[in-house]
């Protein structure tokens, strides 16, 4: 690895300090090296199937400025980036073992869950792990045909069975709510997802179950696009308080109290969360009071119904619905968005995705705040409680392309003849169904197909476990 670094820090040549004054000049790229060590080009013997017209990372940055200024090159930054749109699902080993994530109390999804099921496990001879209040349905509980196959599946229950280390493929059948559900039961590294869209909203869920078979059998057999969507790391820190006996004491609120919170410690949790983490006012009649710090320095207090932080993917959701933009998943990024603010000046803030952002409550809060991750975990944090946020891991989804597609979206799992679907009513024509790859701000990647040839999305690893979807 020093090696190669080593020999791209030395082809990353300035004009200006070499004396090639004219090199710039004569070239478009403005000061670009020859070699690209910012953004790595595909493989020399795939370069034909590969090669792009136009990578999705964006432009590298001008590195001299004027006839003898340059930027200060160091070799121990200068890193290869692949191209977004040329990652591709391959496998160490043969996957033996799938996750299978059914909609719950959906009847129509019962027969797409059994020839799925029965062709993974008697076509590809591949061990089935279900949830174990699935198989309590009473469609399935009923039907003799699929005993046999019923008796073969692996049950867990979340909460109580960590089934993180042996599953090596995600396969979904719903809307984009079992995609999170997927998400949530990983907080580590996650395996690659493909979601079927058998739900009511489908951005997240690029696939037609029609042609099950040949797309699960190119995502198993390698070489299947992927698309990794960022994940936020979120760690909270609450004060463990302690009860002391106060005759006749006022609570703030008013009412008689009789006790007095001390503080005797900290509790600690982690989350790592696809769409959003909400903080709001909960319950209480009042105004939430948020303090937002970037990277240690107060930036705004957010004065209203509360605030959402979410990826890219977290966008077209409750932050579209609060008045936010929509972020493209290639794009490394954090939204800040208010809900219902109470200032008529305060709008969506967008953030490197390198960042760390803390909330807390403001001194001023008159009451608590409620926070939940991707809608679950809901809590409640108090004076004193701070939430610090970073980007995470990825998840890869495999995603098909049509032949018009095909320089664009190269690395396609889904073959040419394949058109994705319409888009879902529901879907934003920008960023109809994109493979769910969250990236690298966790050192483990998750991975999910997707239908659009292979985007990727990596973001700056402040997670250690990245979450990878393939996607058509």
């Amino acid at each position: 690895m020093s090696k190669e670094l080593s020999a791209d820090a030395a082809s990353y040549r300035c004009s200006a300090c070499h004396g090639d004054e004219d090199w710039g000049l004569s070239h478009p790229m403005r000061g670009r090296a020859k070699s690209r060590s910012l953004s790595a080009a595909p493989a020399p013997a795939s370069t034909k199937e590969f090669r792009r017209t136009r990578s999705l990372h964006g432009p590298c940055p001008v590195t001299t400025f004027g006839p003898k200024a340059c930027v200060l090159q160091n070799p121990q930054t200068i890193m290869h980036i692949q191209d977004p749109a040329s990652q591709r699902l391959t496998w160490n080993k043969s996957p033996k073992s799938v996750l299978v994530i059914k909609k719950i109390r959906d009847a129509s999804l019962l027969q797409p869950f059994k020839e799925l099921c029965m062709y993974l496990m008697e076509e590809n001879n591949m061990i089935v792990y279900v949830e174990k209040k699935v198989l309590e349905d009473p469609a399935i509980v009923s039907d003799d045909s699929f005993g046999p196959v019923k008796r073969k599946f692996c049950t867990f229950r979340e909460d109580y069975d960590d089934i993180s280390n042996q599953i090596d493929l995600i396969i979904c059948l719903g809307g984009d709510g079992t995609l999170l559900y997927a998400s949530s039961l990983f907080q580590g590294s996650v395996p690659p997802v493909m979601a079927f869209h058998l739900g009511s909203l489908g951005f997240l869920t690029p696939f037609n179950f029609e042609n099950f078979q040949s797309q699960v059998t190119q995502v198993i057999q390698g070489n299947a696009a992927v698309v990794l969507r960022s994940r936020l790391k979120v760690r909270v820190v609450k004060e463990l308080r302690g009860k002391m006996a106060i005759p006749n004491g006022i609570s703030e609120n008013g009412v008689l109290a009789t006790d007095l919170d001390t503080e005797v410690g900290k509790q600690v949790m982690q989350y790592q969360v696809l769409n959003e983490v909400v903080i709001d006012r909960g319950p209480s009649s009042y105004l939430s009071n948020v303090d937002v710090y970037l990277d240690g320095h107060l930036i705004t207090t957010v004065q209203g119904d509360g605030v959402i932080v979410s990826t890219p993917t977290g966008s077209t959701a409750y932050a579209a619905a609060a008045g936010a933009s929509m972020i493209h998943p290639n794009v490394p990024a954090i939204m800040i968005t208010p809900i219902c603010p109470h200032s008529l000046s305060f709008r969506p803030i967008v953030v490197p995705a390198g960042v760390e952002l803390k909330i807390m409550l403001s001194p001023e809060a008159r009451n608590t705040a409620w926070v939940s991750f991707d809608g679950r975990k809901r809590q409640e944090i108090r004076h004193g409680d701070r939430s610090h946020m970073v980007m995470a891991g990825s998840m890869s989804v495999r995603q098909p392309v049509t032949p018009s597609l095909q320089h664009k979206a190269s690395h396609s799992a889904v073959p040419m003849s394949d058109r994705p679907r319409a888009p879902h009513p529901g879907h934003s024509p920008a960023l109809a169904p994109l493979p769910l790859h969250l990236s690298a701000l966790s050192p483990h990647p998750t991975h999910f197909p997707s239908p659009w040839g292979p985007f990727q999305l990596h973001l700056s690893a402040l997670s250690s476990h990245p979450a990878h979807f393939p996607s058509p």
